[in-house]
Order: structure tokens, then C-alpha cells, then sequence
């Protein structure tokens, strides 16, 4: 990987980890906002033990931590957003990166997107299996390609032209992830492929680390920031759904359906749900659209999810405007979410029914 795009992880973690004395003595600019998603879904308080609730909040915790670090700094909202989504991408609690779900061939397939709101350019990939860290393949197409869009073994390739890291297929997978697939293709009374090459022993599920995945959500993860300059940005990253077929794509990597960004239009979004009907309701670049003519961010976004709704979609989004305003909107029982800014400390939610305003 390139120094470039390892810069904003390797600084988002060296700034958590920094003597508080050290970190008091930097400049901290004001202004800044920035808000993750880790997927909705049903997440109900009686689905979770104590222990896996808190294992969630720690680790949405951590990615807020990364962005965070970058955007005190005086970072750029691009920035924070790649380092608190390799943060998810690498942590298997979310269907991202090394958490992802397999494919009815037994393959992880990971889709990104990343878009600038200062002046609208965007990067998205589909359906890579060697690059570790789609958010960043996804930034390389934004500013070191003349495209919007990679997939497939190309995609892979040209983050690999560009120094991103690239690691064995098995590096994604996770026993408990390959076990939603077991169960997924039971169901479907669909053949089960073979153990992938490299994939440690098979696991009895009484064995596996806490805490279990919940395979009736949205995995997706995402974030959206405004940086102390002004500048919006989004993206966004998942691993798709359990026993897709047929090379399937999502909503993420479509720019305007899972993820937008512009500061024209006063917004930042990153979207989690049934992706083809967040594809059919263009539901980013619409909350854009409501916002440019003068809707708040918590008003575009309710009304955006309604609309979802209406053709029986499920699933959420995560909103940031202007003045830094965080807005969160779902029509499922729960999000992993959670926001920090300038003014507010870390604050993060699991149920639909949890507040994150200050």
C-alpha cells in the first residue's frame, strides 16, 4: 500500500493512541462533525447479551476514535471517512472487509464507495476478493483513475497497480460467517461449496468467540464527515448479502443510491438496507436533493427512508449537512450508529429507539 493511503489509518491510530499531554498541545480546530453506520437491521435489546451489546459499542466506539483523531487534527472529512471504515473493514463483528458474507460459490465479494462533496468526484468498486481494504481501492478510482466504477478481477488489479495492500481470499473469512452461509443455502436447498483453500479448521459454533453475528441485518458500514474546512464527505463499504448469485451488486458502490456527497446541495450520505430498492429509490443523491431545497437533514432523511419504505424496502441512513449536523433514520428495529463532533463527545446507539442528540 502506498504511503498516501495508508496516511489517514496510520494517523487516525497514532493520534488515539498519543500521551493526552501531547494531544492537548496540538492545534484543534472547530467546526468538525462525523458520524458511522454499522448496519441496520433486526437488532432487538432481547437479541443481544449484555456482553454482545457492549462488544458492538466498543467497536463503533473504535471507528469514531479514527475518525475523530483525523478530523481534530485539522484531517479532511476523505480522510476520517477511510480510516474509520478500515477500522469496520478489518473488524469481523460487521459485514465488511474481514467480516464479510460469502457468495453462493463461497467467495467473499466486497463493494466500496467514497465521494468528495467539495467538488463531486467519486470512487466506487464491486466485487474485489484480494484488496484488504475496499474503502481505499475505492479512493485510488476516485483520484488515481480517469473512472467512477472498477470491478471484478480488474478492480483488484488496479489496487494492486496502485501499492494497495492485497492479501489471500482466505484473510476475509470467518467461521461464523461461512456458517450463515450453511444455513442460507440449507434453506434455499442449494448445494453447499467446498471449504475455501486457506480457510483455517471448521469450528463447532459452541466454540466461537462472542459475539455472534446477527444474520438478520444490514451489515454495511459507513461514515460521513465535515471536515474544519467546510468540506463534506461520504463512503461506504460491504460485503453484500449471504448466498448472493450471479455476481449481485448492491446499492453501495452506486453513486446516488448508497452513497453521496455534495457540498452544493448541503450533504453527506451512507446508506444500509435491501439494496435494490435503495438502487430503485436513488435514495443518496434523493436526501441531496431534499436538502437543496431547504429541507433539514433529519426531515430529508426520514422522508427519503419513507419513501424506501413505501416499496417495501428496509434499512437506513446516515446524514450529515452543512453546519454539521448528524441525522439518523431507519424503518428497522435497530442501526449501529453513532457520532461525534467538534462540540460533542463520542456518543453511539444500537436500538431504534435510542436518542444521539447531545
Amino acid at each position: 500500500m502506498t504511503l498516501t493511503r495508508l496516511l489517514p489509518l496510520a494517523t487516525a491510530l497514532a493520534l488515539i493512541a498519543a500521551p493526552a499531554a501531547a494531544q492537548d498541545a496540538a492545534p484543534q480546530p472547530a467546526g468538525w462533525s462525523f458520524a458511522i453506520h454499522g448496519g441496520a437491521g433486526v437488532i432487538e435489546r432481547d437479541s443481544l447479551t449484555p456482553e454482545q451489546d457492549a462488544a458492538y459499542r466498543a467497536a463503533l466506539k473504535r471507528a469514531l476514535d479514527a475518525g475523530s483523531a483525523v478530523l481534530a487534527q485539522g484531517g479532511s472529512a476523505l480522510d476520517a471517512v477511510q480510516a474509520a471504515i478500515q477500522i469496520m473493514e478489518d473488524d469481523p463483528l460487521f459485514n465488511a472487509g474481514r467480516g464479510a458474507v460469502f457468495t453462493a460459490a463461497g467467495r467473499n465479494e466486497l463493494d466500496s464507495a467514497i465521494m468528495n462533496g467539495a467538488d463531486r468526484t467519486a470512487g466506487a468498486v464491486a466485487g474485489l476478493t484480494t484488496t484488504r481494504h475496499p474503502i481505499a481501492a475505492a479512493r485510488a478510482v476516485m483520484e488515481q483513475s480517469p473512472h467512477v466504477m472498477l470491478i471484478g478481477e480488474g478492480a483488484d488489479a488496479f489496487a494492486a497497480s496502485v501499492g494497495l495492500e492485497q492479501v489471500d481470499p482466505s484473510f476475509f473469512f470467518t467461521e461464523r460467517r461461512w456458517q450463515g452461509l450453511e444455513r442460507a443455502l440449507g434453506q434455499q436447498n442449494q448445494p453447499m461449496p467446498g471449504r475455501p483453500a486457506g480457510a483455517p479448521r471448521p469450528q463447532a459454533a459452541a466454540d466461537l468467540p462472542a459475539p455472534p453475528l446477527n444474520e438478520r441485518k444490514f451489515g454495511t458500514v459507513g461514515a460521513v464527515a465535515l471536515d474544519s474546512q467546510g468540506r463534506l464527505a461520504a463512503g461506504t463499504s460491504t460485503g453484500g448479502m449471504t448466498a448472493k448469485r450471479w455476481g449481485r451488486v448492491g446499492d453501495v458502490p452506486v453513486i446516488g443510491a448508497g452513497t453521496y456527497a455534495s457540498n452544493a446541495d448541503g450533504c453527506a450520505v451512507s446508506a444500509t438496507g435491501s439494496g435494490e430498492y435503495f438502487i430503485r429509490a436513488t435514495v443518496a443523491r434523493d436526501i441531496c436533493h431534499r436538502t437543496a431545497a431547504g429541507a433539514d437533514v433529519q426531515s430529508a432523511a426520514d422522508a427519503e427512508i419513507a419513501d424506501v419504505g413505501s416499496i417495501r424496502g428496509d434499512g437506513g441512513v446516515i446524514v450529515m449537512g452543512l453546519d454539521g449536523t448528524p441525522a439518523f433514520a431507519m424503518n428497522t428495529s435497530g442501526m449501529y450508529r453513532g457520532a461525534v463532533s467538534a462540540s460533542e463527545p463520542a456518543r453511539v446507539a444500537i436500538y431504534g429507539d435510542e436518542d444521539l442528540r447531545p
